[in-house]
């Protein structure tokens, strides 16, 4: 990954409590977070006692490298979002303006974050579809705006490993949207369907409490049949 590639775009902790990625933190002994970027929920989830784990391949570079692309691209991205307003749904924000200090408010306390949960091992620098754990070590494991999201990026097999990769370390797995970037029903998603059901796992998929790109309120939750 080279750092000028990167978009960094972080959502919050109420953000994923709507996408519904997860019930009541309280359940789940371990929680790993794949591609949570700049995101601040690993802060506000350990800072009530969550043990949790993300990765993400930015997290291959410092804090002031990213703060510095932070600044670089949150205006490019403003922008964007002003003249595309009406290709989203303002239901969980109310304006542009709404967003914008809500994606800065969680990337700073990211930042603010960022060395000490490396030294706790909280953020790691891994990626899918190859993660350095133990099966089952986690209870829940969560992809949120990753998988599926980027179909024309990544091809049915990598998201048959990726997903694959993510049962086997955690004992249920949650992803959120279902969506391409297209607004479009992802293109891997009747495979993996197919996928889950040939290799005995049982899933669900269930509407969230989240939409800002039209169409994106769906997310399927995949776990172990016993």
């Amino acid at each position: 990954m080279k750092l000028e590639n990167v978009v960094p775009w972080g959502r919050n902790l109420q953000e994923y409590k709507e996408m519904r990625l997860f019930d009541d933190a309280d359940k789940y002994k371990k929680i790993l977070g794949c591609g949570d970027g700049p995101a601040s929920v690993n802060k506000r989830l350990s800072k009530v006692g969550v043990d949790i784990t993300s990765i993400d391949p930015i997290y291959q570079f410092t804090e002031e490298q990213i703060r510095q692309r932070i600044e670089e691209t949150s205006s490019i991205v403003s922008e964007q979002l002003r003249l595309n307003s009406n290709d989203f749904v303002w239901k969980n924000m109310k304006n542009v303006e709404e967003l914008i200090s809500l994606r800065l408010d969680a990337m700073r306390e990211f930042l603010n974050d960022y060395e000490i949960g490396k030294e706790q091992g909280r953020y790691q620098h891994q990626e899918l579809p190859k993660l350095n754990f133990k099966d089952d070590e986690f209870d829940l494991a969560w992809s949120s705006h990753f998988l599926f999201l980027y179909s024309e990026h990544f091809d049915e097999e990598f998201h048959k490993q990726a997903i694959a990769e993510m049962l086997r370390v955690a004992k249920e797995v949650r992803v959120f949207p279902l969506l391409d970037l297209q607004n479009r029903k992802s293109k891997h998603l009747g495979a993996i369907l197919k996928y889950l059901e040939k290799n005995n796992y049982r899933y669900e998929i269930i509407q969230s409490d989240y939409e800002f790109q039209k169409g994106a309120k769906e997310l399927i939750r995949i776990w172990k049949s016993i």
